[in-house]
């Protein structure tokens, strides 16, 4: 949902899945891509696993403490040969008192010292020529990629992977909805054979200047996030030649010569340092090589950001399962355990979260940016488990009933819309990232309290309506970034910052989940809108570009092609004019990149001894 901000995961060896029962062979080489196509839906998931916006807030006094224990909790499927007294369950029991604080207090010295050394380090850095310093960083490099190559390669167990159901197909029978679907595959094809022309290995494209394009958020120039973030979305609409393509850049250019599973597993131990902190709550940037890790600056006095360590868990609990290993299930459901702790003022979650005291920073609540995809998670993570997660279903009720009484608002007009709580009061401004929630809420309907299902339907229906009001009150129907609603001015942007248009995919995201859940054919249609805009205003030669005004007849684009507009934007649009047979949501759960990741049924899971895709 939100810009994310780099977290690349990964895990140990898989074998190959077994893609349907010994009566229906499937041919050798359809059979090697579908396995590649799930170890790269879990790539993608973990590289883009941690989100936030851009803003700086001042800090609040006002705060409050809680202890560290851990309760126990249970992971299914680890080794009960760890220390679990049932088969099949890992139990993980909590520190007492006095042994807690004295972790704490060695936490607190290491993260000290170890500041201290990277600041120094630093300082000697700084003496050298840039130079010198190139050549440092191209040595480590190289010391690294040595190291993973003659690193030894345990092989795992077999663990249970689900059968891939819905994975490609979905032809809609009406001609018109074919039409429309293959449209949306050759804009994909548009964006995709440009970013391949001219900013190829970079992370993402600009498609005017027709060069690659870097941002900070992904911690380096050529990350190639675009196409790690594209490559399932390519698989889904079938061009598996375009797919081939980004799976060897991978391979060559990532170091992704072994398995994407094992290459997963040395990522994410990189990773775990960041959970050094005294409260277990990560920092959201961590240094690979030295472990040390921080916060941004304007996060509230150095903060930890809800929708970054809140949006750990679905990627996380999946790398647990295909692993075996617990230690990365401990670590997201210690955040979960000690966010069940803390006091919440009128029920909500603030954004901010101080990694070092454990306090609440700024009393600010948002559905948008910095809050949003923390709530998808409570919700996903009870899907993901087959709905056997109860706890992450009553903290989703829970949060979305405080949501309810507090944030949503209908304006005088009758919009339905989510502001933000900021320091006691209600600011009425909807972010175009908050519209992910109209989807969110059908989606959550089944299962929700008091037989309220019907009712969150409709909710979800009356936040993709007034998400739809904001796109057609533009001269380009296309949605500002954020959204008024204060006495004449409802669904408009204000200010000029916040008037563009990104290629952001929440609102089309959410007209996908209710067309899923209702077949009510303004979705199809407020979709078709969306698409033929970005056609006419964001398509350019190079590939798609977001634009600055969206009120202006006569746009100025920004010369950025989001990775998230194939990863996201496309796919939705593509899955809206697909039938629901393709990616079913009984089988499949979105994470926040719309990453499917697969829900783990029990009866759907088969072991398989066969040797690891290479």
């Amino acid at each position: 949902m939100t810009t994310p901000a780099l977290l690349p995961l990964s895990g140990r060896r898989i074998p190959p899945l077994n893609l349907g029962p010994p009566s229906f062979p499937h041919h050798r080489a359809t059979l090697r891509l579908s396995e590649k196509f799930i170890l790269l839906l879990i790539l993608s998931a973990f590289i883009t696993l941690c989100f936030g916006a851009f803003f700086f807030l001042p800090d609040s006094s006002k705060h409050k403490r809680f202890d560290l224990g851990l309760e126990d909790v249970l992971i299914p499927h680890v080794d009960a040969s760890k220390g679990a007294k049932n088969p099949g369950v890992f139990l993980i029991h909590g520190p007492d008192e006095h042994r807690h604080r004295e972790e704490e207090e060695r936490l607190r010295n290491k993260i000290r010292a170890d500041h201290e050394k990277a600041l120094e380090e630093a300082k000697e850095k700084l003496k050298k020529s840039r130079e010198e310093i190139r050549a440092e960083i191209q040595t480590e490099k190289n010391k690294v990629v040595q190291e993973m190559k003659t690193k030894e390669k345990k092989p795992l167990p077999p663990v249970p992977i689900p059968n891939l159901i819905g994975i490609d197909g979905g032809d809609p029978e009406d001609n018109d909805i074919r039409k429309k679907r293959e449209k949306i595959k050759e804009m994909m094809k548009h964006a995709w054979d440009n970013y391949r022309i001219y900013g190829w290995g970079h992370n993402e494209l600009r498609p005017i200047a027709r060069k690659g394009h870097s941002t900070n958020i992904f911690g380096s120039s050529q990350m190639g996030a675009t196409i790690v973030d594209a490559l399932d979305t390519l698989y889904i609409m079938g061009l598996h030649d375009e797919f081939r393509d980004g799976q060897k850049w991978i391979e060559h250019n990532l170091d992704f010569s072994v398995i994407f599973k094992i290459k997963a597993v040395q990522l994410a131990e990189k990773l775990l340092p960041a959970f050094n902190t005294p409260t277990g709550i990560p920092w959201a940037m961590v240094n690979l090589k030295s472990g040390v890790g921080r916060n941004w600056g304007w996060a509230s006095a150095g903060s930890s950001i809800l929708a970054e360590f809140g949006t750990l868990h679905m990627e996380f609990v999946h790398l647990s399962y295909l692993t075996g290993d617990p230690v990365y299930y401990k670590k997201v459901m210690h955040i979960r355990k000690l966010l069940q702790k803390m006091d919440r003022p009128n029920g909500l979650y603030p954004n901010y979260l101080n990694p070092r005291t454990g306090r609440w920073g700024q009393y600010h609540t948002s559905v948008g940016g910095l809050g949003d995809s923390f709530y998808e998670y409570l919700l996903k993570a009870w899907l993901m488990s087959d709905k056997t997660d109860h706890e992450a279903r009553k903290m989703y009720d829970d949060a979305i009933e405080a949501i309810e009484k507090h944030l949503i608002k209908k304006s005088r007009g009758g919009l339905t819309f989510i502001g933000e709580w900021k320091n006691g009061h209600l600011e009425k401004k909807m972010g175009h990232l908050a519209c992910f929630a109209g989807g969110m809420f059908a989606l959550g309907a089944d299962g929700s309290r008091m037989d309220k299902a019907g009712h969150y339907l409709e909710l979800g229906a009356e936040i993709a309506r007034t998400c739809h009001e904001s796109y057609d009150r533009t001269a380009l129907k296309l949605g500002p970034e954020s959204f008024k609603f204060d006495g004449a001015v409802e669904a408009v942007a204000v200010r000029q910052a916040e008037k563009y248009y990104i290629l952001r995919p929440e609102v089309i995201e959410t007209y996908w989940y209710l067309w899923r859940f209702t077949h009510d054919p303004r979705y199809r249609q407020w979709g078709w809108e969306a698409a033929l805009a970005i056609e006419k205003y964001c398509r350019v030669s190079g590939g798609f570009s977001g634009v600055k005004d969206v009120y202006s007849s006569t746009p100025t684009h920004d010369d950025v092609q989001q990775s998230f507009f194939l990863a996201e934007t496309l796919k939705y649009l593509y899955l809206l004019f697909s039938s629901d047979d393709l990616l079913p949501l009984d089988h499949w759960v979105f994470n926040t990149e719309a990453h499917p990741l697969p829900v783990l049924h029990l009866a759907n899971t088969t072991l398989s001894g066969n040797p690891a895709v290479r």
